[in-house]
């Protein structure tokens, strides 16, 4: 081939490059569930703060060309670092006074995966499920050896006096106390069950990854694990749909709820907005469950439905700008005709 044309032609193939380049999305939520307007206006402010720092942070990964599961871990690891969010620094208490968390991680193009459960030093667990997913041939550490292998990897652990919050220590006297009033057990009161942070992203080469962190239910016991470090429940990814969950985990762990979602729209080709809202607003609610789910699909197409009184989420696209939103009447990008709404009984 002659000079000029094959200038031309390696000039024809890096405008299609350039052409078929991802828009990178990243989506997140702190958590659905029992969220009142009557929140005070600093804890408000506090809030959607911390949400768009984390949208910010994550999508700088996203705009720098990294991939995407770099912009899920920066995004939590923000919400793992305030105490505003049950997961991390502000995880709840179990009944016997500990913070006990679980997070995961998965990268869609490979089916990568990774899991940490019942962890109480790890600073930021989602970084500790990345390094399972990563730097071990396991998928799901728990406990002393889930710790154990942070050690090893260098992640950071703490004092778990760390993680103790005023907050959550007066939610965890005002179970007990229920508890000695023989008030309904903790699996009739979905106050409970509700608190967990997590993302979702699309990079520029199109490819997608989850995360959920949690700090569980608060006055849990028995080594509960519920369905955010469960792949398939709270946390799935593959080539076509990124799935975070967040709610009342038994039933997304019967439901299998974020792999559902997914094959979904991978395999029925369903628009992610209604997918994710067949699962979250009709099959839980209708075996007693309540809660949310943000999703994302490789087209950037946004999901976060919820049946709850609000769900802490935010999203950043194309305009660079982090949008948040708290309550069930604040505006989303999923928001269109055609999307199965929740039961009246669950709002």
């Amino acid at each position: 081939m002659k000079p000029f044309r094959l200038l031309i032609a390696l000039t024809a193939l890096g405008i299609a490059a350039m052409t078929h380049a991802t828009t990178p999305v990243l989506v997140i939520h702190g958590g659905a569930g029992v969220i009142k307007r009557d929140m005070s206006p600093a804890k408000e402010k506090a809030v959607r703060a911390a949400m768009s720092k984390a949208l910010q942070d994550g999508y700088a990964q996203l705009k720098a060309g990294k991939p995407a599961i770099d912009a899920v871990t920066a995004a939590i690891t923000v919400l793992e670092d305030d105490p505003n969010f049950n997961a991390g620094r502000g995880s709840v208490f179990t009944h016997d006074g500990k913070n006990e968390m679980d997070a995961a991680v998965m990268e869609g193009d490979s089916l990568s995966a990774g899991s940490v459960a019942g962890v109480h030093r790890v600073k930021n667990p989602i970084l500790l499920a990345r390094a399972v997913m990563e730097h071990s041939p396991h998928v799901m550490l728990i406990g002393d050896g889930a710790e154990a292998f942070a050690k090893e990897q260098g992640i950071t652990l703490v004092d778990p006096s760390y993680f103790r919050t005023d907050e959550r220590w007066q939610q965890w006297q005002k179970a007990l106390k229920e508890d000695n009033e023989k008030k309904p057990h903790a699996n009739q009161d979905t106050t409970k069950h509700f608190g967990t942070v997590g993302a979702v992203a699309l990079d520029s080469a199109g490819h997608l990854a989850a995360g959920t962190s949690t700090g569980g239910m608060t006055d849990k016991r028995w080594g509960r694990v519920g369905d955010s470090p469960i792949i398939g429940a709270g946390t799935y990814a593959n080539a076509k749909c990124a799935v975070s969950g967040t709610g009342w985990g038994e039933f997304y762990i019967r439901t299998v709820a974020a792999h559902e979602i997914c094959m979904k729209v991978s395999m029925l080709d369903e628009p992610v907005p209604r997918a994710t809202a067949e699962v979250i607003n009709q099959e839980i609610p209708s075996m007693g469950g309540n809660g949310g789910a943000i999703a994302l699909d490789a087209d950037g197409n946004i999901a976060m439905p919820f049946n709850t009184d609000g769900m802490f989420r935010g999203w950043i696209g194309a305009d660079g700008v982090p949008h948040v939103a708290i309550y069930d009447d604040e505006p989303d990008p999923s928001n269109h005709l055609g999307v199965p709404a929740a039961p009246s009984s669950t709002q």
